[in-house]
């Protein structure tokens, strides 16, 4: 099953009067193969719920998104996108992309956060959900291996953010505001680096 590391930039924190104006995302099949990295801004359509705290994190001005696609063009857009990084052959041409994007396991650091901010996206554009209602979650996932690591005398971060969890697999931003894409493939690398330790686990 390919996943799809993602990182969104939001107005504020409620999915119900917020939204988004950033997506990034980086494609991998199941064996963790890069398929390529998806960028995009958005405007949005309720200015009202910009606000000045969220612009403090990632440093993008409602100006500056002036000439953004509105979300109902870029859903489809990044379907789209998905299935032709992942090689999939369209039997016909359909505005439902569920068949082709079903088993599309969307990733992310704190990921239902995410998640819920899409679905709502979706929901108030009256489109089909067409991804896999699996997920995966670094901060979940990092809750349980540092624990485990902890318990064989390992260290481990105190705290569970992406900026800790990458420090401690030696990785970093590149700067201090948060870029949804550079974000996606940090998340994207500590995934990887969580699956590896995962990999050479084993039951006594």
């Amino acid at each position: 099953m390919p996943f799809l590391v993602l990182d969104l930039e939001m107005t504020g924190p409620e999915p119900d009067w917020n939204e988004i104006i950033q997506i990034g995302a980086v494609l991998y099949d199941d064996a963790w193969v890069e398929k390529g990295r998806y960028l995009t801004n958005v405007y949005p359509e309720n200015e009202e719920a910009f606000s000045s705290y969220s612009e403090k994190i990632h440093n993008i001005s409602l100006a500056e998104l002036e000439d953004a696609p509105m979300i109902y063009d870029v859903l489809p857009e990044m379907e789209e996108w998905i299935i032709e990084h992942l090689g999939i052959r369209k039997t016909q041409q359909t505005s439902d992309n569920t068949p082709y994007l079903k088993n599309v396991i969307i990733c992310g650091q704190s990921v239902i956060n995410d998640i819920n901010f899409l679905k709502e996206a979706y929901r108030l554009e009256k489109l089909k959900w067409p991804y896999s209602r699996t997920l995966v979650d670094l901060h979940t996932l990092s809750y349980f291996i540092f624990r485990v690591l902890k318990k064989n005398n390992q260290r481990v971060p105190d705290r569970l953010s992406l900026t800790a969890i990458a420090a401690h697999f030696g990785l970093e931003r590149e700067d201090d505001f948060h870029n949804a894409l550079e974000d996606a493939v940090l998340t994207a690398e500590c995934l990887k680096r969580i699956y590896a330790i995962g990999d050479k686990m084993q039951i006594a």
